[in-house]
Protein backbone atom coordinates (compact mmCIF):
# COMPACT_ATOMS: atom_id res chain seq x y z
CA UNK A 1 0.00 0.00 0.00
CA UNK A 2 1.19 3.32 -0.73
CA UNK A 3 1.39 6.12 1.71
CA UNK A 4 -1.69 7.77 0.33
CA UNK A 5 -3.75 4.69 0.71
CA UNK A 6 -2.53 4.16 4.20
CA UNK A 7 -3.51 7.68 5.12
CA UNK A 8 -6.98 7.19 3.65
CA UNK A 9 -7.56 3.74 5.06
CA UNK A 10 -8.97 3.72 8.53
CA UNK A 11 -6.66 2.43 11.21
CA UNK A 12 -8.59 -0.18 13.01
CA UNK A 13 -6.19 -0.44 15.86
CA UNK A 14 -6.18 3.28 16.53
CA UNK A 15 -8.99 5.21 18.22
CA UNK A 16 -11.04 7.81 16.44
CA UNK A 17 -9.39 11.23 16.27
CA UNK A 18 -11.84 12.91 18.75
CA UNK A 19 -11.64 10.18 21.42
CA UNK A 20 -8.46 11.36 23.23
CA UNK A 21 -9.83 14.87 23.51
CA UNK A 22 -13.15 13.64 24.90
CA UNK A 23 -11.42 11.35 27.39
CA UNK A 24 -9.15 14.20 28.54
CA UNK A 25 -12.22 16.43 28.99
CA UNK A 26 -13.93 13.76 31.08
CA UNK A 27 -10.80 13.39 33.24
CA UNK A 28 -10.55 17.16 33.61
CA UNK A 29 -14.25 17.39 34.49
CA UNK A 30 -13.83 14.70 37.15
CA UNK A 31 -10.83 16.57 38.59
CA UNK A 32 -12.81 19.82 38.62
CA UNK A 33 -15.74 18.13 40.33
CA UNK A 34 -13.39 16.69 42.96
CA UNK A 35 -11.74 20.09 43.44
CA UNK A 36 -15.17 21.74 43.73
CA UNK A 37 -16.27 19.20 46.32
CA UNK A 38 -13.03 19.71 48.27
CA UNK A 39 -13.53 23.49 48.12
CA UNK A 40 -17.13 23.10 49.33
CA UNK A 41 -15.96 20.97 52.26
CA UNK A 42 -13.21 23.46 53.11
CA UNK A 43 -15.73 26.30 52.87
CA UNK A 44 -18.17 24.48 55.14
CA UNK A 45 -15.39 23.75 57.63
CA UNK A 46 -14.27 27.40 57.57
CA UNK A 47 -17.87 28.60 58.00
CA UNK A 48 -18.34 26.20 60.92
CA UNK A 49 -15.11 27.43 62.52
CA UNK A 50 -16.20 31.04 61.96
CA UNK A 51 -19.60 30.40 63.57
CA UNK A 52 -17.97 28.65 66.52
CA UNK A 53 -15.51 31.53 66.92
CA UNK A 54 -18.34 34.08 66.78
CA UNK A 55 -20.32 32.09 69.36
CA UNK A 56 -17.27 31.83 71.63
CA UNK A 57 -16.61 35.57 71.27
CA UNK A 58 -20.25 36.28 72.12
CA UNK A 59 -20.00 34.03 75.19
CA UNK A 60 -16.82 35.79 76.33
CA UNK A 61 -18.49 39.19 75.81
CA UNK A 62 -21.56 38.12 77.82
CA UNK A 63 -19.39 36.62 80.58
CA UNK A 64 -17.28 39.77 80.76
CA UNK A 65 -20.39 41.97 80.85
CA UNK A 66 -21.81 39.84 83.69
CA UNK A 67 -18.50 40.07 85.58
CA UNK A 68 -18.45 43.85 85.17
CA UNK A 69 -22.04 44.12 86.40
CA UNK A 70 -21.20 41.97 89.43
CA UNK A 71 -18.09 44.03 90.12
CA UNK A 72 -20.17 47.21 90.07
CA UNK A 73 -22.90 45.67 92.19
CA UNK A 74 -20.59 44.16 94.80
CA UNK A 75 -17.59 46.52 94.65
CA UNK A 76 -18.33 47.95 98.08
CA UNK A 77 -19.09 44.63 99.72
CA UNK A 78 -15.76 44.32 101.55
CA UNK A 79 -15.80 47.98 102.57
CA UNK A 80 -19.38 47.71 103.80
CA UNK A 81 -18.39 44.63 105.82
CA UNK A 82 -15.65 46.64 107.52
CA UNK A 83 -18.10 49.46 108.32
CA UNK A 84 -20.47 47.05 110.06
CA UNK A 85 -18.10 46.93 113.03
CA UNK A 86 -18.22 50.73 113.23
CA UNK A 87 -22.03 50.68 113.17
CA UNK A 88 -22.14 47.97 115.84
CA UNK A 89 -19.90 50.09 118.04
CA UNK A 90 -22.09 53.16 117.56
CA UNK A 91 -25.25 51.18 118.33
CA UNK A 92 -23.68 49.78 121.49
CA UNK A 93 -22.73 53.31 122.56
CA UNK A 94 -26.29 54.51 121.96
CA UNK A 95 -27.70 51.67 124.08
CA UNK A 96 -25.28 52.33 126.94
CA UNK A 97 -25.41 56.15 126.73
CA UNK A 98 -27.96 56.54 129.52
CA UNK A 99 -26.01 54.45 132.02
CA UNK A 100 -22.43 55.41 131.04
CA UNK A 101 -20.39 58.29 132.31
CA UNK A 102 -18.60 60.83 130.11
CA UNK A 103 -15.23 59.03 130.30
CA UNK A 104 -16.74 55.74 129.15
CA UNK A 105 -18.54 57.48 126.28
CA UNK A 106 -15.34 59.23 125.23
CA UNK A 107 -13.43 55.93 125.31
CA UNK A 108 -16.14 54.28 123.21
CA UNK A 109 -16.05 57.14 120.75
CA UNK A 110 -12.27 56.80 120.44
CA UNK A 111 -12.58 53.04 119.87
CA UNK A 112 -15.19 53.65 117.17
CA UNK A 113 -12.98 56.24 115.46
CA UNK A 114 -10.09 53.76 115.55
CA UNK A 115 -12.29 51.11 113.89
CA UNK A 116 -13.25 53.60 111.20
CA UNK A 117 -9.64 54.69 110.69
CA UNK A 118 -8.57 51.04 110.33
CA UNK A 119 -11.29 50.44 107.71
CA UNK A 120 -10.20 53.56 105.82
CA UNK A 121 -6.56 52.49 105.94
CA UNK A 122 -7.40 48.99 104.74
CA UNK A 123 -9.13 50.43 101.67
CA UNK A 124 -6.55 53.18 100.96
CA UNK A 125 -8.74 56.10 102.00
CA UNK A 126 -6.45 58.91 103.18
CA UNK A 127 -7.58 61.86 105.21
CA UNK A 128 -6.63 65.35 103.99
CA UNK A 129 -5.95 67.58 106.98
CA UNK A 130 -3.93 70.51 105.58
CA UNK A 131 -3.66 72.75 108.65
CA UNK A 132 -0.72 75.13 108.10
CA UNK A 133 -0.01 73.85 104.57
CA UNK A 134 -0.16 75.97 101.44
CA UNK A 135 -3.64 76.23 99.93
CA UNK A 136 -4.04 73.76 97.04
CA UNK A 137 -7.25 74.26 95.05
CA UNK A 138 -7.05 70.71 93.72
CA UNK A 139 -7.33 69.33 97.30
CA UNK A 140 -8.90 72.16 99.29
CA UNK A 141 -12.08 74.21 99.08
CA UNK A 142 -11.70 77.70 100.49
CA UNK A 143 -14.89 78.74 102.28
CA UNK A 144 -13.45 81.97 103.65
CA UNK A 145 -10.34 84.12 103.69
CA UNK A 146 -9.20 85.59 106.98
CA UNK A 147 -6.44 88.03 107.83
CA UNK A 148 -3.67 86.60 109.96
CA UNK A 149 -0.47 88.14 111.22
CA UNK A 150 0.90 84.76 112.36
CA UNK A 151 0.14 82.50 109.36
CA UNK A 152 1.77 82.72 105.94
CA UNK A 153 -0.44 84.23 103.25
CA UNK A 154 -2.31 81.64 101.14
CA UNK A 155 -1.83 78.96 103.79
CA UNK A 156 -4.58 76.99 105.50
CA UNK A 157 -5.47 78.81 108.69
CA UNK A 158 -8.25 76.50 109.85
CA UNK A 159 -9.75 73.18 108.66
CA UNK A 160 -13.54 73.16 108.92
CA UNK A 161 -14.02 69.71 107.39
CA UNK A 162 -11.34 67.17 106.48
CA UNK A 163 -11.06 65.98 102.92
CA UNK A 164 -10.50 62.42 101.73
CA UNK A 165 -8.71 60.68 98.86
CA UNK A 166 -9.20 57.14 97.59
CA UNK A 167 -6.04 55.76 95.98
CA UNK A 168 -4.94 59.29 95.15
CA UNK A 169 -8.31 60.31 93.73
CA UNK A 170 -10.16 63.10 95.51
CA UNK A 171 -13.36 61.95 97.20
CA UNK A 172 -14.07 65.22 98.99
CA UNK A 173 -11.94 68.36 99.24
CA UNK A 174 -10.97 69.69 102.65
CA UNK A 175 -13.07 72.75 103.51
CA UNK A 176 -10.70 75.38 104.83
CA UNK A 177 -10.23 78.99 105.83
CA UNK A 178 -7.26 80.52 104.02
CA UNK A 179 -4.94 83.10 105.59
CA UNK A 180 -4.13 86.36 103.94
CA UNK A 181 -1.74 89.12 104.95
CA UNK A 182 -3.24 91.81 107.18
CA UNK A 183 -4.13 94.99 105.37
CA UNK A 184 -2.29 98.13 106.36
CA UNK A 185 -4.46 100.53 108.35
CA UNK A 186 -5.78 103.39 106.26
Amino acid sequence: MNAEAQAQAPNETSEPAGAPVAEAAVDELAELKAALEAARQASAAARDAQLRGAAELDNVRKRTQRDIENAHRFALERFAGELLAVRDSLELAALNAASADAATLAAGQQATLQLLAAAFEKFSIQRIDPLGAAFDPSLHEAVAVQESATAAPDSVLQVLQSGYQLNGRLLRPARVIVARAPQAPA
